[in-house]
């Protein structure tokens, strides 16, 4: 657990750590945009299940709010396509569905907690497992949770700090793995979002949202 905490810390003290910090105070900032902004991203944090980031920064770019909201599904599955980004009719689906929350922000914030704000969208938007909820979460200003891609996963499994890779990510084994990375966390004294870019940028070698 040391070698990788040391690892972290490395890349800190590099540009990257500029780059991490500029990040999230743009996440800290999120909380003061609009609803409109809020439910793009919301629909980002969709489209990134299961896919890679790089192309669904390059979809939301180019549906922006006014694709999300209100193009119809072969629009938005034709745009998915075109940016060569996975599963297009799914995440069109689950965008299309998502739009009877357009006021995500106002339904977010009336959460005390992160926990209770990421159960209630894992339970009400489809597309939405623990993973894209706790990204969109830390995406506007949550900092408190774990976001358990395959970058993350299998750099805790080069370090031992997990025994094998779970079967699924579910609720039960995402709180298992979860209560690991928020140990990790601790011991590096960052917050999970801040240790999460850095564990990131190790495995993918670029600083995303």
């Amino acid at each position: 657990m040391n070698d990788l905490i040391k690892e972290v810390w490395k890349l800190k003290k590099t540009n990257t750590g500029k780059e991490v910090q500029k990040r999230l105070q743009e996440f800290l900032e999120f909380k003061n945009k609009n609803d409109s902004d809020w439910f793009s991203e919301l629909c980002f944090c969709i489209l990134t299940a299961n896919s890679k980031a790089s192309t669904a920064i390059k979809v939301h770019d180019e549906l922006g709010y006014q694709g999300f909201s209100s193009h119809s599904h072969k629009e938005v599955a034709d745009c998915i396509r075109r940016n060569k980004h996975r599963f297009h009719n799914n995440k069109a689906k689950f965008i299309v569905g998502a739009r009877v929350y357009l006021n995500i922000k106002e339904k977010i914030l009336k959460f005390d907690n992160s926990l209770d704000a990421r159960v209630w969208l894992v339970e009400n938007i489809k597309g939405i497992g623990f993973k894209e909820a706790s990204h969109f979460l830390r995406n506007i200003g949550y900092f408190d949770l774990a976001i358990l891609d395959r970058h993350i996963i299998n750099l805790m499994l080069e370090y031992g700090l997990l025994d094998k890779k779970p079967t699924n990510l579910a609720e039960k084994n995402y709180l298992l793995v979860e209560k690991k990375f928020k140990k990790l966390s601790d011991e590096a004294k960052m917050s999970p979002a801040e240790l999460d870019l850095y564990m990131w940028c190790l495995k993918a070698g670029e600083v995303l949202r």
